[in-house]
């Protein structure tokens, strides 16, 4: 069921809400000429009527039971914020991607990004220009932190309370596609992170609609959204429409489901399962392949298991542990989750088998965790070294580039470009951005701003941190946030970003690195030193790694097939400032190796 306005053209609207224990809705048009229109109710709780005389830019709100004026709850657009009333959007528009067939996942060289911090300006016409240095780059998906309107003009996204309008402050609806429709031109497939497990404090106004959230279950954010409970049918539709709505109307490519472990639902089909399956079914009848990506901690394969064994369905899921073994490898940090980290088989398994844990005993968690991904592909894990949540969830934002030195930058970029997973930068990663990446918000209610500076103290106690927090609604937290662009082609930052250009090149151009596969692979750890060798294999390619995240140098005599083995990148050579390698250009069987601290070398035939 299609809700919220639809512009039909020749100045005709449809008007749809879903409000089943309301007596009376009215569309309540306030621009350009105040008047009223009363809907009429279905047998399913849902109003709707048809107008003449509405154009795109009409303002208008639901009045609810003749008192009430309220936003629309799929407002396409609210360009007077949160509070605000919503603006009839003709969709219609100019694209030129009529021949865009996408990007195969296994091929997507993926870059996160949040549309504020990105550029100066905050917008998406201000990315545009910056496209031609991403594909330089290497990279081809870029992927959009949530752009749903949220109170305010600054937030991570994941506050957002209209799920169905663009932020106002980004450029809304046209100017996402415009970027859109821009990156499709460059050949750049464009991910978008939703949030269906709860909506923002403020400005959330479907309680007044209906019966949209549950009190049986609890979330980090308060009430559930009611997935299984009665009425849930409707609940579902609103969010299952949303994720068509982008697919259909702004040509998105892929979306990532955020926290999945947050919805709460034990009906026999799940609404995930549901929401898999309308995507893939949206994907036949247009003709091109859209992807579901979920993040979920739960590190269970049912998430990725096809709908007919059981499973949910989605095309792949990010993998938080690799990162967890690669940054504790890196940094010596135990705290909070990390405590289940550290050790270099850590790292070993996740090349392995994506997940870590994989039914081992967490202490963390202090139980059991995971299950086997024996017949999951590697191309259904999305790895990264940072992201905004393992950035922007530390206490002071700090991007790995503050914490290790620039040896152990490279060596993080060789664990993600070499590994057998799909891999994903976070903004500015590429050049070693060191502006901090910090949680802000711009809440419009002072007491909300309030319990929020609260809530995040409470949240830093678990990672020990004492320190006092910064202030997320302040505007100078906002301000640090965004990338120094300027410094992506100078002095050591201009050779990581180089680096990163070379070693994603090597990805797409050798069969065994290209290949996403996680089983025509070795991979072992030295004996009682955090050294780790890979070896991965395609039909007539081969490469040989080798990874030093000790602190000195380590000799030692690795095994390996006895092939013609040629040096392709030393991250230790001169012309990525290292402190000159001492490993040779050829490998003999037998021969002795000396590796130098925090860097990786790799082979191939």
């Amino acid at each position: 069921m299609k809700i919220g306005s639809r512009y039909l053209g020749d100045g005709k609207c449809e008007f749809r809400v879903w409000a089943p224990q309301r007596q009376s809705i009215a569309v309540h048009i306030v621009s350009p000429q105040d008047r009223s229109i009363p809907l009429e109710k279905d047998e399913w709780g849902y109003w709707q009527v048809t107008v003449s005389g509405i154009e795109p830019g009409t303002l208008y709100f639901y009045q609810l039971d003749g008192t009430t004026d309220r936003p629309d709850p799929a407002s396409n657009w609210q360009p007077k914020g949160v509070h605000g009333p919503s603006q009839v959007v003709d969709h219609r528009f100019p694209w030129h991607d009529v021949a865009w067939q996408g990007i195969p996942l296994s091929e997507m060289i993926m870059y996160e990004l949040h549309v504020g911090t990105f550029t100066p300006e905050g917008t998406f016409e201000a990315i545009i220009p910056r496209l031609p240095d991403l594909l330089e780059l290497g990279v081809n998906a870029l992927e959009i932190m949530p752009v749903a309107q949220f109170p305010g003009d600054r937030n991570w996204g994941y506050d957002g309370v209209y799920l169905y309008g663009v932020q106002h402050s980004y450029g809304g609806p046209e100017g996402l596609k415009k970027l859109v429709d821009a990156c499709h031109q460059a050949g750049i497939a464009v991910i978008l992170d939703v949030v269906y497990n709860h909506l923002g404090p403020e400005g959330n106004y479907l309680w007044g609609y209906g019966p949209y959230f549950t009190d049986k279950y609890r979330t980090p954010w308060g009430s559930a959204v009611n997935f299984d409970g009665a009425y849930s049918n409707d609940v579902r539709n609103f969010f299952i429409e949303n994720a068509l709505y982008w697919l259909e109307h702004y040509h998105i490519d892929a979306l990532r489901i955020d926290a999945i472990h947050a919805i709460y639902d034990t009906s026999a089909t799940p609404f995930l399962q549901e929401l898999a399956q309308r995507i893939a079914v949206f994907s036949q009848e247009t003709g091109r392949k859209r992807y579901a990506i979920a993040e979920s901690d739960l590190n269970d394969v049912r998430v990725l298991r096809p709908r007919e064994q059981g499973g949910f369905g989605y095309d792949a899921q990010w993998c938080d542990e690799f990162h967890h073994a690669l940054r504790t490898l890196l940094t010596g940090d135990c705290s909070g989750y990390y405590c289940d980290f550290g050790k270099i088989e850590h790292l070993v398994n996740s090349f392995r088998n994506g997940y870590v844990y994989t039914g081992q005993y967490s202490l963390y968690r202090r139980r059991n965790h995971g299950n086997s991904t024996q017949n999951c592909t590697a191309d259904q894990f999305v790895v990264f070294t940072q992201n905004h949540d393992q950035v922007g969830n530390r206490l002071f934002g700090e991007r790995l580039s503050t914490l290790v030195d620039f040896e152990g930058l490279k060596l993080a970029a060789g664990a993600l470009l070499l590994s057998p997973y799909i891999p994903m930068l976070f903004m500015g990663e590429e050049y070693g951005e060191e502006a901090p990446f910090v949680y802000f918000i711009s809440h419009g209610d002072p007491d909300l701003v309030e319990a929020v500076r609260k809530g995040r103290a409470e949240e830093f106690k678990s990672f020990g941190w004492d320190k006092e927090v910064p202030d997320p609604y302040s505007i100078e937290i906002f301000t640090k946030s965004k990338l120094h662009w300027e410094r992506a082609s100078q002095g050591k930052h201009g050779i990581l970003r180089s680096l990163y250009k070379r070693l994603i090149q090597l990805r797409k151009e050798l069969p065994a690195l290209a290949r996403l596969d996680n089983r025509n692979l070795e991979v072992s750890s030295w004996e009682d030193k955090n050294l780790l060798l890979l070896h991965r294999h395609a039909p007539k390619s081969q490469i040989f790694c080798i990874m030093n995240f000790e602190k000195q140098p380590v000799t030692f005599a690795p095994q390996f097939p006895k092939i013609n083995w040629q040096k392709l990148l030393d991250s230790s050579d001169e012309q990525w400032l290292g402190p000159i390698s001492t490993l040779p250009d050829r490998l003999q069987p037998g021969q002795p190796l000396t590796i130098n601290p925090l860097s990786f070398v790799l082979y191939g035939t």
